[in-house]
């Protein structure tokens, strides 16, 4: 094993240093539109974007939100950012207009880059709503009432919309700012600077805004390609979210750092993915469960080469057994690897290695990261427990984020006086420091990748006409892992239908965290004190969702 060393560079300093050592290989592929740039096109590129933004007046420190897919520049913006002092806040492609304008208020961001949309949601029109303003005031002039920090709305292509800079218009600017202005301002940035922000339920409450720094994804991307055995020559297909730690850290980090080729995809698809690897010969591919699930099951799966595949990762829910052996005999990823960690974290404390036997890369999620201290903890003392004795996992290192943006209290509640960052996940370890993971302190669904904190559509949930009272839990789930499930009271002379609950939040909040499964219930299980026991309702689960269980039934099977 390589010694450790924290590598104390900010995101531009890393990215200059992989475009000196392979200018001329493939950087960035965008494979369902064949576009692609080599690394030294990608950093002029970045610079250029840079520039332009510092000519429109983007300062050090300043938040840069950005809601978009897998689209052509959102790298570029990831660097950009980076070279010039900002924080890029990323923003989840599911949210809906309740949720951005919560996120815009909570980061108080001063920037926000958009796309046309996703599917059926339009984000210009979206914008617009959270941003009337936008339609009648001039650019660089924005005072947005609900937004008193915003100044300023790009928008990540070349057309051109009312009250937003066009991409073409801030790469035109880069002219305006001087070489010496543009070193100072990047010569300012250090490693330990805030350099994203990333939206979580966290362990408690809201979503909060997870202060990562260069140095946090920095290193942690180096050690994540490192037990892929990344080099110049591999090739990852990222079908996986940007916005999120497994597509911006454990898939371009990891690339970065090691010379590897990024084939990105706007949204998953099997088919794209499919024909992505064959195509570009790539050597690695991430994903969750349910995405190799589709590609395995698919129709078209014979007729794709996957013979150039050997690793990746496998993360964001549980990982059945079944499914891992068939990923690394029928897709020839052998030497897959498993991540488990959470975005305080930045993200990875633990990840098997590729020389692991098959039964540790199926049945644990590996040993702790060089760098990171990960410890099984007594929930209620706080002690650490002997190995095989099933506590709350924590982790310690150079990985824990600064903090959640604007909430000291919250922050004291995730990481303690020892600098201990506390998961809210159960597992145990064994004498070799492989953990297993058994199960969850906190109430958060994750639903196929996706966290859903309950208290979060708990609240909204309560605002529609009828609901008295509303307890939202996990459902187990044979596709995604977990569901989301509601238990409400009715108010009196109410009549509430699933359905009716479902409608009323399509199209208000994001769409997985809307419940699956309803149920009406006179009354919640209470403790003496009159505390609601969730576990109790989990356990309803089974008595009046009998489907969920069958699905749960058959994946033991």
């Amino acid at each position: 094993m390589k010694e450790f060393a924290v590598q104390e560079l900010t995101l531009g300093q890393l990215l200059e240093n992989t475009a000196a050592r392979f200018p001329d290989n493939d950087a960035v592929i965008h494979a369902d539109r064949d576009l692609r740039q080599t690394w030294s096109e990608f950093s002029d590129c970045v610079d250029t974007m840079a520039r332009g933004l510092m000519a429109l007046g983007v300062q050090k420190g300043e938040k840069v939100a950005v809601w978009a897919t897998n689209v052509p520049h959102w790298l570029t913006l990831m660097f950009a950012t980076a070279r010039i002092g900002a924080v890029l806040v990323t923003v989840n492609t599911n949210y809906r207009n309740t949720e951005l304008l919560y996120l815009l208020q909570q980061s108080e961001s001063e920037n926000l880059f958009i796309i046309e949309g996703v599917r059926d949601h339009d984000f210009i029109a979206s914008t617009y709503e959270v941003i009337p303003e936008l339609r009648r005031q001039k650019r660089g002039m924005l005072q947005v009432e609900s937004l008193p920090h915003l100044k300023r709305v790009f928008f990540l292509g070349s057309e051109k919309h009312r009250g937003m800079y066009s991409l073409p218009e801030v790469f035109s600017l880069a002219g305006d700012v001087s070489d010496e202005a543009y070193e100072r301002r990047k010569a300012s940035v250090s490693p330990y600077d805030v350099v994203n922000m990333q939206y979580t339920s966290g362990t408690t409450g809201f979503p909060k805004g997870v202060m990562l720094t260069h140095v946090n994804i920095v290193n942690n991307g180096y050690w994540i390609g490192f037990h892929q055995k990344f080099s110049q020559l591999d090739r990852v297909c990222l079908p996986v979210p940007l916005f999120h730690c497994f597509g911006c850290v454990l898939g371009v980090m990891a690339c970065v750092n090691h010379g590897a080729a990024m084939v990105l995809l706007e949204a998953f698809s099997p088919v794209q993915v499919m024909s992505a690897v064959d195509q570009e010969r790539c050597t690695a591919l991430y994903g969750v469960p349910t995405m190799f699930q589709a590609m395995l099951d698919h129709r078209v799966f014979s007729r794709f080469d996957f013979t150039t595949l050997r690793t990746g990762i496998m993360a964001g829910s549980v990982c059945p057994e079944p499914l891992m052996r068939r990923v690394m005999d029928r897709l020839g990823m052998r030497e897959i690897t498993i991540c488990y960690g959470l975005t305080e974290g930045s993200p990875v404390m633990t990840q098997t290695r590729t020389d692991d036997s098959v039964e540790r890369r199926v049945t644990t999620v590996g040993r702790h990261m060089p760098g990171i201290e990960v410890t099984i903890r007594d929930p209620e003392t706080n002690k650490e427990v002997p190995p095989h004795t099933v506590g709350e996992v924590c982790c310690r290192g150079y990985n824990v984020m600064q903090g959640y943006y604007n909430m000291p209290e919250a922050t004291a509640e995730a990481i303690d006086a020892e600098g201990w960052l506390h998961s809210g996940d159960l597992g145990s370890m064994d004498e070799e420091g492989y953990v297993s993971i058994s199960g969850r302190i906190k109430d958060m669904i994750i639903r196929g990748g996706e966290n859903v904190y309950p208290r979060e559509v708990e609240e909204f949930l309560l605002k529609m006409e009828g609901v008295f009272d509303v307890q939202v839990v996990a459902v187990p789930s044979r596709r995604y892992g977990e569901e989301v499930g509601a238990f409400l009271i009715a108010k009196e002379g109410a009549d509430l239908a699933p359905e009716d609950v479902r409608d009323y939040c399509r199209g208000k909040i994001a769409w997985y965290k809307i419940p699956r499964y309803v149920a009406v219930v006179d009354a919640f299980p209470l403790t003496a004190s009159g505390k609601i026991q969730k576990y109790k309702l989990r356990e309803m689960a089974a008595r009046y969702f009998p489907e969920a269980m069958r699905e749960r039934h058959e994946r033991t099977l």
